[in-house]
C-alpha cells in the first residue's frame, strides 16, 4: 500500500522501503539502521481502517474454528471411533499454536506482518482441508496440529498490528473490536457447527474455513500493507529451536493423561527434564543472540514482567472459570451440552461490552491502570461468587455470574496488552505482544493440568465416601453402574436418546422394572404354558415362595383353570412387590442423584476457591504496574529500559 509524502505544496506516492531509504538520507547511518518505519504516522486513516479489517478477518477465521470444532467432536468420535484420542484433537492444536507464537512474531518484526499472516492463513487452510478429509483419529490429530501451526500466525500477528497502525492513546479506541471478534465467533460458532454437522456432516466444520479463508486472503493481499520494520533481518534459528525444545516437552508433560502417565512416571519426569535443559540452552542463546526470538532485556521493563506474570494467572483462571463450568451445568443442573454452551454467550457478550466501554474510557482519560485494576478486582469478586454455586442454583443465576466475570475480563485483557505495548521499545512490539499471549496460553495449559488433577482427586474422594452407603443397598450388577470411577465422567449414569444423562433414580427404576418384567414373563410361561425352561429357571430361584414351588412340582397335572387362577394370583403378588421395590428404588436413586450433584458442585467450587488465589495474585501484581502516560504519537521516544 502506498504512503504519501508532502513535498512543498505537493504530495507524491512513496512506498515503505523508499520511505525507509528517505529516512536514511536524513539521519546518521547508525540511527538509520535502528529506525523503524512509522506506519502510524505515514498511513492515512482510510488505509488504517482497511488494514484493521483485514486483520480482524484473519483473527475471526482462527477464533471461529475453535467454537465450530468443539460442537462437532461427539459426531467425529462416533464416526472415527477414537474416543481415547479425543483430548489430542485440541491438545495437538494447542501445542503447535503455543510454541509458534513467539517465533512468528519475531519473524514478522523482521520481514513484515503481511507475509507471515498470509503464510499462516495458507497453512491453516491446508490443515483445515486435510482435517475434513481425515480417515481416522490419528490423521485428524496430526492435521489439527498443522492447523494450529498456521493459526499461531493469525492470532500473534493480529494483536501486534494495532501497535503498528495507531499511537497508544489512539490504539485504546480499537482494542474493543478484537474482543468483539471473539464474542461474535462464540455466538455464531456453535450454531454454525451444529447446523453443518447435522445437515452436511462433521467434515464441513473444517471445509467451511476454505471459503472464509479465501475471502480473508483476498482482502489481505489487496488491502494490507507489508508492515515491514525496515530493519536488517537476522534470524535466530538456534533460539527458535531451543524454544521449541523448551515448550513442547513441557506442554506434553502437562497435557498427557495422568491416569496412563502419572506425574511421577518416567515419561513425565523425562519430559520435564528435557524442557529444563531446553530452557537453560534457550536463555544462554538468547543472551548472546543479535536478534533474539524473545528479547531478554524486556524482562528489565517492570511493566512487561508484571504483565507476563499476570498473563499466566489470568490464563489459568480463565480456563478454570469456563471449562469446568460446563461440568457443573451438565451434571448438576442437568442441561444439555448445547444449552451449556449457550450459557457462555453472556460471558462473551459482557466481555465485548466491557472491552468497548473501557477502551473509550482509556482513550478519553489516557490512563489504563485504574481500568486494569478494576477489571482484575471484578474477576476476583466473580470467582468468589462462583464458589457459592449450589445444586439448587438456577441457570439464570449462573448466567449472571458469567456476565460479571465478562465485565472483569473485558477491560483487563485488552488494557494489559495496551499497557505492555506502551512500555516496550517499538523495535520489540511484535515480540512483546506475542509474549503476553504466549504466557497466557501457558497459563491455560497449566490450569488445565493442575485444576484437572484437582477435580479428579476431589470428585473421586467425595463420590466414594458419599455413594458407599447407597451402593450397599443395590444388587451387585446395579451397584457397579454407580461406581465412583464411572460416575466421575459425568455420563456413568447412562445416556438417553438425546445424549443427556439419565437421572440415577430413573435408571434404577428402569432396572427394577426390567427385572420384574423378566420375572413376569417366566411365571407366565411356567404356569400358563408349562414351559420346561421357565419352570427350571423358577425352581433355581431360592427366593421362590413355597406355594409356587408346590404348584410347579405338579404343574402338568393341574387343570388349565387352576393354572390360570394360580397365574393371576402370582402376577398380583408380583405387581405389589414391584410397586414396593420401585418406590424404594426411586428413593434410593434420588439419594444417589443428590450425592452425585453435591460431589460435582463441591469439586467445581473447590477449583474456583483455588482459582481465586491466582486471581488475587494477578490483582496484586496489577497494583505495581506503572501508569505511564499513553504516547500520543508513535514517533515519541520509547519507554526507558528500566522503569
Amino acid at each position: 500500500m502506498a504512503l504519501w509524502k508532502r513535498v512543498g505544496k505537493k504530495r507524491r506516492i512513496i512506498y515503505p522501503q523508499e520511505y525507509h531509504n528517505a529516512m536514511a538520507t536524513t539521519t546518521s547511518p547508525a540511527l538509520a539502521a535502528t529506525t523503524r518505519i512509522d506506519y502510524a504516522a505515514t498511513l492515512d486513516q482510510r488505509s488504517k481502517v482497511l488494514t484493521l479489517i483485514s486483520v480482524l478477518l484473519g483473527l475471526f477465521l482462527a477464533a471461529l474454528d475453535q467454537t465450530i470444532v468443539s460442537t462437532a467432536l461427539p459426531r467425529i468420535v462416533a464416526d472415527l471411533h477414537g474416543i481415547e484420542m479425543i483430548g489430542w484433537v485440541s491438545t495437538s492444536y494447542l501445542l503447535a499454536s503455543t510454541a509458534m507464537v513467539p517465533i512468528y512474531s519475531k519473524i514478522s518484526d523482521m520481514y513484515g506482518r503481511k507475509y507471515v499472516l498470509l503464510f499462516g492463513i495458507v497453512v491453516f487452510l491446508l490443515g483445515s482441508l486435510l482435517c475434513g478429509l481425515a480417515g481416522d483419529m490419528t490423521q485428524l490429530v496430526f492435521f489439527r496440529g498443522l492447523q494450529g501451526f498456521g493459526a499461531a500466525a493469525l492470532t500473534s500477528i493480529a494483536f501486534a498490528i494495532p501497535a503498528d497502525l495507531f499511537a497508544p492513546l489512539e490504539r485504546a479506541r480499537y482494542l474493543g473490536l478484537f474482543g468483539a471478534v471473539f464474542g461474535l465467533s462464540s455466538v455464531v460458532g456453535p450454531f454454525i457447527g451444529g447446523l453443518l454437522t447435522d445437515n452436511l456432516g462433521w467434515h464441513w466444520v473444517f471445509f467451511v474455513n476454505l471459503p472464509l479463508g479465501v475471502v480473508a486472503l483476498s482482502f489481505i493481499v489487496a488491502k494490507l500493507p507489508r508492515l515491514h520494520s525496515g530493519l536488517k533481518p537476522v534470524i535466530d534459528y538456534t533460539g527458535a529451536a531451543t524454544l521449541l525444545l523448551t515448550v513442547t516437552p513441557f506442554l506434553l508433560a502437562l497435557t498427557l493423561d495422568k491416569n496412563d502417565h502419572p506425574w511421577t512416571s518416567p515419561l513425565i519426569l523425562s519430559l520435564f527434564a528435557i524442557s529444563a535443559v531446553g530452557l537453560i540452552l534457550f536463555l544462554g542463546i538468547e543472551r548472546r543472540a543479535e536478534s533474539p526470538i524473545l528479547p531478554l532485556h524486556l524482562f528489565r521493563i517492570r511493566t512487561f514482567t508484571l504483565i507476563a506474570l499476570i498473563g499466566v494467572t489470568v490464563g489459568a483462571t480463565l480456563f478454570a472459570a469456563i471449562f469446568f463450568l460446563s461440568l457443573y451445568l451438565v451434571n448438576v443442573l442437568g442441561v444439555s451440552a448445547t444449552a451449556a454452551g449457550t450459557t457462555l454467550i453472556p460471558l462473551t457478550l459482557s466481555m465485548v461490552i466491557g472491552a468497548m466501554i473501557s477502551s473509550q474510557i482509556v482513550q478519553r482519560t489516557g490512563r489504563y491502570k485504574p481500568v486494569i485494576v478494576g477489571g482484575m478486582a471484578i474477576i476476583v469478586a466473580s470467582l468468589w461468587w462462583l464458589t457459592t454455586l449450589t445444586p439448587d442454583t438456577s441457570i439464570w443465576m449462573v448466567r449472571l455470574r458469567m456476565i460479571t466475570l465478562g465485565l472483569g475480563l473485558g477491560p483487563a485483557l485488552p488494557m494489559l496488552n495496551l499497557a505492555m505495548q506502551n512500555a516496550v521499545p517499538r523495535s520489540d512490539l511484535g515480540a512483546a505482544t506475542s509474549s503476553r499471549q504466549f504466557f497466557q496460553q501457558i497459563g491455560q495449559v497449566i490450569g488445565s493440568a493442575v485444576f484437572g488433577a484437582l477435580l479428579t482427586g476431589v470428585l473421586t474422594t467425595t463420590l466414594s465416601a458419599d455413594l458407599a452407603p447407597f451402593q450397599a443397598q443395590l444388587p451387585p450388577e446395579l451397584a457397579a453402574r454407580f461406581d465412583s470411577s464411572a460416575l466421575r465422567n459425568g455420563m456413568g449414569a447412562g445416556e438417553g436418546a438425546s445424549g443427556a444423562a439419565i437421572d440415577p433414580a430413573v435408571q434404577i427404576d428402569q432396572a427394577i422394572a426390567g427385572q420384574f418384567a423378566s420375572r413376569r414373563d417366566l411365571i407366565t410361561r411356567a404356569l400358563r404354558d408349562a414351559d420346561p425352561s421357565a419352570i427350571a429357571a423358577l425352581r433355581a430361584d431360592p427366593q421362590l415362595p413355597d406355594q409356587q414351588k408346590a404348584i410347579l412340582d405338579r404343574i402338568e397335572a393341574l387343570p388349565a383353570a387352576v393354572r390360570e387362577q394360580a397365574l393371576k394370583q402370582a402376577l398380583s403378588q408380583l405387581d405389589e412387590a414391584e410397586q414396593t421395590a420401585r418406590a424404594s428404588g426411586r428413593a434410593l436413586g434420588e439419594h444417589i442423584s443428590a450425592a452425585l450433584k453435591d460431589a460435582f458442585t463441591a469439586s467445581v467450587t473447590t477449583i474456583y476457591r483455588y482459582a481465586i488465589w491466582l486471581a488475587v495474585i494477578g490483582l496484586m501484581l496489577s497494583l505495581f504496574i506503572p501508569d505511564l502516560p499513553l504516547q500520543r504519537s508513535s514517533s515519541q521516544s520509547i519507554a526507558p529500559m528500566i522503569e
